[in-house]
């Protein structure tokens, strides 16, 4: 009965701990309408709840075994639970609090100092909690009943404030309204071209000292020749809210893409747009506790480059970015991240809105069925079951650069954008054989092994910057650009992700390591330039085409890359926003 009674106790402990994680997670979801909270305390209940019960259970456990004074709780004991209240809640306000940090650039104004208030409210209980539990420590059982009033006060204030502090939310955001592209538009004047190749999860890091040894000769050309810099990336950093981010200027809190998907908890139809960092949010959708919806087009609050661009009257060419099913109309092609799916599952083109313009879809398609019929690459390097799943990423690669070239040949374009992801569906696996000395338990026969496997996948995407240099004419301008780079993953997730059965995971980009842009042409100043934003790429891409700068945007054009004549031949100038 001891043991029941301390069972008691821990899920009181879990059950406030859920709804400590339930706090954290509508501040950073102020569009969560709180009439969906009874579902969102459930679902979080089943992972958190749950968890932390079992975890206080066994130190409890653990401490009747150990200690020479054996305790026997009440069915709620003021004694055990002001412990358990004060470690609970000193794990809530550091979670909110590292949350703040990790997210503020990107929250909502409004948000901020909602959140940051909430914080500190949560960080003054955790502190009443400390007081009590070492007052009834001193006072032993006659301060039982106060105490027992005291503690229930706390627990009500430490969740009714920070609650009440986040307030009822700022309501949905409204649609955005696309504008109609028109192809009598007159053209932008000028006839530069812009070629923009995005490598997801490069890193400037391994690059430069690989080009250094002469093993990347085309990356090594645009480090010598052309500009280079790093660029501060987002959280979360998920491919989607990051080229989304890229793509339109604008952070998250504008342009509408906070995450990868947006995530429904049990029995609502409300939805969340981010998962808090440092708590392993995402086991909620890995075992089915949240409904992951991902986001299409249509989810965009501002508009992107390529629509700006047609409005101007510059011709684009868009392959493989991110969140464009289904593809909305262009002065010239998309051709949406989907569709390499889509052609690969037989599913009706012509009607998967996959590819614009409609009558295009044939070109796409063939290009896609010759790469299908190529034999796979044999020597390339194998991490046992992860191959067949990671090949598949490089052979979507493959399709979207031969798709891009036959659309270029029949929709020639200015402003020509691809992106590749196989160099970060490797590196997630591959991290440990380029960085050993980051992990530390890397065997003499994994290096040989793999130990050049990371390199090999990072000259790929050398050869392409180098066709893609081939092609540059006097006034091109060719941009090499990646949102975020990849980082050793920390031994507290390597061991979840041995847990849950992916022991091989060893690079992750969690805590947003920085990207890099480089910048190659005959407008471009050579060198290493200061530290930049993956917003400052649209604003850059509109200065360089002659296009005013959006003063909405949150990124600024980078005139510091280009040479003082050209960038004093064309000052910078603004416009208030592209949008109606």
């Amino acid at each position: 009965m001891r043991y029941l009674r301390m069972l008691t106790n821990s899920a009181i402990g879990g059950a406030t701990a859920a709804l400590y994680v339930t706090i954290v997670v509508l501040h950073l979801n102020p569009r969560y309408a709180l009439s969906g909270v009874p579902g969102l305390v459930a679902t979080l209940t089943l992972l958190y709840g749950l968890h932390v019960t079992a975890a206080l259970y066994a130190l409890m456990v653990v401490r009747q075994l150990v200690a020479s004074e054996v305790i026997s709780p009440g069915w709620i004991s003021v004694r055990f639970l002001v412990w358990i209240s004060s470690l609970v809640s000193v794990s809530g306000s550091v979670l909110m609090w590292v949350n703040l940090r990790g997210f503020g650039p990107v929250l909502d104004p409004s948000t901020v100092p909602r959140m940051t208030a909430g914080a500190l409210a949560l960080s003054l209980c955790a502190a009443v909690f400390m007081a009590l539990a070492l007052g009834h420590q001193w006072m032993g059982r006659h301060s039982s009943g106060a105490g027992a009033a005291a503690l229930a006060l706390a627990l009500l204030l430490s969740l009714a404030v920070p609650l009440t502090l986040r307030g009822p939310g700022i309501g949905k955001a409204r649609s955005m309204r696309w504008p109609q592209i028109l192809n009598e538009t007159a053209p932008a004047p000028g006839d530069g071209r812009v070629i923009l190749l995005l490598f997801e999860g490069a890193s400037l890091d391994i690059i430069a000292p690989a080009a250094a040894e002469g093993r990347l000769p085309h990356f090594a050309r645009l480090l010598d020749a052309g500009a280079s810099l790093h660029v501060a990336t987002i959280r979360p950093t998920q491919p989607e809210a990051v080229w989304t981010a890229v793509a339109t200027g604008n952070l998250p809190v504008k342009n509408g893409i906070r995450s990868a998907a947006t995530y429904g908890p049990l029995g609502t139809q409300d939805a969340l747009e981010v998962l808090p960092d440092f708590c392993f949010s995402h086991a909620l959708v890995r075992f089915g506790l949240l409904r992951e919806m991902m986001h299409t087009s249509g989810d965009l609050r501002a508009l992107p480059l390529w629509t700006i661009l047609g409005t101007q009257g510059v011709s684009v060419g868009i392959v493989n970015w991110a969140i464009t099913q289904p593809a909305r109309p262009v002065r010239g092609y998309l051709v949406t991240d989907q569709f390499e799916r889509l052609h690969a599952s037989s599913v009706d083109l012509d009607n998967a809105q996959g590819v614009w313009p409609r009558d295009a879809v044939a070109i796409a398609a063939s290009a896609a069925s010759r790469v299908a019929a190529e034999p796979g690459p044999g020597t390339a390097p194998r991490v046992d079951d992860m191959t067949r799943l990671l090949d598949k990423s490089c052979r979507a690669d493959r399709v979207y650069e031969q798709v891009a070239i036959d659309m270029e040949h029949q929709y020639p374009s200015r402003f020509h954008a691809v992106r590749y992801t196989c160099l970060d569906a490797w590196g997630h696996y591959l991290l440990r054989y380029a960085m050993p000395g980051a992990f530390g338990d890397v065997s003499d026969e994994e290096m040989l092994k793999y130990g050049a496997a990371l390199g090999t996948y990072y000259a790929t995407a050398d050869a392409v910057v180098g066709r893609a240099i081939a092609t540059l004419k006097p006034g091109d301008l060719l941009l090499v650009a990646s949102g975020f780079g990849m980082e050793p993953m920390g031994i507290g997730k390597r061991l979840l992700e041995r847990t849950v059965g992916n022991p091989e995971l060893s690079g992750t980009h969690e805590r947003a390591p920085d990207g890099f842009l480089m910048a190659f042409g005959s407008a471009v100043q050579p060198g290493r330039h200061p530290r930049g934003s993956i917003v400052d790429l649209t604003p850059t891409i509109l200065y360089y085409l002659g296009l005013p700068v959006g003063r909405n945007m949150d990124g600024y054009a980078r005139t510091d890359m280009f040479d003082p004549g050209f960038a004093a031949d064309r000052p910078i100038t603004f416009i208030p926003s592209y949008q109606r």
